[in-house]
């Protein structure tokens, strides 16, 4: 199968620059003495999850129970879902994940949560592996740093069928500052936090085996941090325009992965020599971002929404305008919330189709 002849608009997935991708970070977080455990919420398929461990990654982390469900029914092992599981059916869920894969891993912020873990885990006979989730400044998830962590590490220890592994700390809120120095300083100064509350938790004698944390946006950043064990960054595989965006170290283009990930559509309309209309809209990418989808290597192009099933591209440069039929690429605005709108990706080698992978988790947010 070649590109001329993909269904649009379709998902596609550049090869050799994810290949590139995934050996670069790594290579970086060996470097750097850490580990890697990609957030798999990034792309949601268990092939390139597969492909993320057997580069060097120790496992990978899920967003929410669903995800973990399809991640473990693939075979995929050492989970982290980085969302607290609260309730009995979510639990319950939790439980058949565990019963495939034993050592998949959670994180808690409140109390009434390691109670009803705890009394879970013992009637089914199982223990259960924890984190306890640090807030650090992304106002979403975490139980505040310092004492108020520490007791309920402690609480966690009183329950005979969890297992107390460490903190997790995700400073979400970080990853697309501007500008590298920019980003730097937020970034270590909200970590800071949680590597406080690691060494309360080293004095006391709370096991501190596992550290999690980071993302793509601060990838080269929390490596700084000696009390972190492992990164969660997840995008770095494919990227997106957001990430282009904020400025890497080396200079303003965040340059140091590559925009693996694009949108394929066909030119369904000419109504005018300086419009055309494309079968790409916003079923089709990301609409969270100030920013619309870029063309990739077509200059002259400027998109804009034209409704659900459709983008309008303003054609600037004559010279380049596209026929009815032409197939274009788009870069995503951001790359999560577009993956989540497709069931498969194509995995291409230059114009051929190498493989078709099934995003099997692809809508599973509960």
């Amino acid at each position: 199968m070649t590109r001329a002849e993909i269904p649009t608009p379709a998902l596609l997935l550049d090869l050799d620059r994810f290949e590139r991708n995934v050996q670069k970070m790594a290579a970086h977080v060996k470097a750097a003495g850490k580990k890697l455990r990609p957030h798999a919420k990034t792309h949601k398929c268990p092939e390139i999850a597969r492909r993320q461990v057997a580069a060097g990654a120790v496992g990978v982390c899920v967003a929410k129970v669903g995800e973990a469900e399809v991640m473990a029914a693939a075979g995929v092992r050492n989970l982290l879902i980085t969302t607290e599981v609260v309730g009995a059916e979510k639990i319950g869920r939790l439980l058949r994940v565990l019963e495939r894969q034993a050592e998949t891993m959670v994180v808690v912020d409140h109390a009434d949560n390691v109670r009803e873990l705890g009394q879970a885990m013992a009637r089914a006979g199982r223990v259960l592996n924890v984190l306890v989730d640090v807030e650090v400044g992304g106002r979403r998830t975490g139980i505040e740093p310092g004492e108020a962590a520490l007791f309920l590490g402690r609480q966690v220890m009183n329950e005979p069928a969890l297992n107390l592994r460490g903190l997790q700390g995700y400073a979400g809120h970080c990853a697309h500052v501007t500008g590298w120095e920019s980003r730097r300083r937020a970034s270590l100064k909200w970590m800071r936090k949680l590597m406080r509350t690691r060494a309360l938790f080293d004095k006391h004698g709370l096991p501190v085996e596992i550290v999690s944390g980071g993302s793509s946006g601060t990838f080269d950043i929390d490596v700084e941090l000696p009390g972190l064990t492992e990164l969660q960054s997840g995008s770095y595989c494919v990227m997106d325009l957001d990430y282009r965006r904020i400025g890497s170290r080396a200079g303003k283009v965040y340059d140091s992965f590559e925009m693996a990930l694009s949108v394929l559509a066909t030119v369904v309309s000419r109504p005018g020599a300086e419009l055309a209309i494309v079968d790409a809209g916003f079923k089709a990418f990301s609409t969270d971002k100030p920013f619309v989808p870029e063309a990739v290597e077509w200059p002259g192009l400027t998109y804009s929404w034209a409704g659900d099933e459709h983008g309008r591209l303003t054609i600037v440069d004559q010279d380049r305008a596209p026929r009815l039929g032409d197939l274009l690429e788009f870069f995503p605005p951001h790359c999560d919330p577009t993956i989540n709108l497709y069931d498969r990706l194509y995995a291409m080698r230059g114009d051929r189709v190498e493989a078709v992978w099934e995003i099997s988790a692809r809508g599973r947010s509960q």
